[in-house]
């Protein structure tokens, strides 16, 4: 007898709930150089959708005016170098985190530096991608928010608002940096939340 193969129309990363994500953004403090690393790394998963491996090789100098917008330039998988536009609110972010640390002098620093144990400081020691995975977990905790949420999370939940916002399936899947969009579908919940609407539907 022939088994049918099984094919997996929606990933199994948990997408951030509406509201979430800013909520998280507004729990971490600011008066730390590592507060302000923190939120400033976090939206810069939140409003790009990369992958938490570029994100952390950032260096400052990927961060650079063009015309009246500064873009970002991340390293992909294979080599290959992505620029995307940034986000009018992602920028006031990372302005100021700049500004504060004096990174904004330091091109060849990595533009998210490890933290000097818990004194607030950052040391100019990159970031690892688990350090970033854990900071994630504490960030969470500390907003009150589910612990199981990644840095991936921040993928799916992009594609798909990007997508509820009249984004178009081939513009998620260049941000997102897919060879393939049927991985770009893979992260769109928009699916699930008309099925939950759909399940509410039952009143007893």
């Amino acid at each position: 007898m022939k088994t049918e193969r099984f094919s997996r129309t929606e990933g199994k990363t948990p997408a951030f709930v509406e509201g979430e994500v800013q909520k998280l953004l507004n729990a971490v403090e600011t008066f730390t150089h590592s507060g302000l690393r923190d939120r400033a790394l976090l939206a810069t998963l939140a409003y790009t959708f990369a992958r938490i491996g570029s994100v952390v090789n950032l260096k400052v100098e990927n961060y650079y005016p063009s015309g009246k917008r500064f873009l970002l330039r991340f390293k992909e998988k294979g080599g290959k170098e992505k620029e995307l536009p940034v986000h009018h609110k992602l920028e006031e972010i990372l302005d100021e985190y700049l500004k504060a640390t004096g990174l904004e002098k330091e091109p060849e620093s990595p533009l998210f530096p490890a933290a000097i144990g818990k004194t607030g400081k950052l040391s100019r020691r990159p970031l690892v991608r688990t350090d970033a995975a854990d900071m994630l977990k504490r960030r969470l905790k500390q907003a009150g928010l589910p612990a199981h949420y990644s840095p991936h999370s921040f993928r799916a939940t992009g594609i798909t608002n990007f997508l509820e916002n009249d984004g178009t399936l081939e513009a998620a899947q260049q941000i997102a940096g897919h060879a393939d969009s049927r991985t770009t579908k893979l992260y769109d919940r928009r699916g699930q939340r008309v099925l939950l609407e759909d399940m509410e539907r039952i009143r007893y």
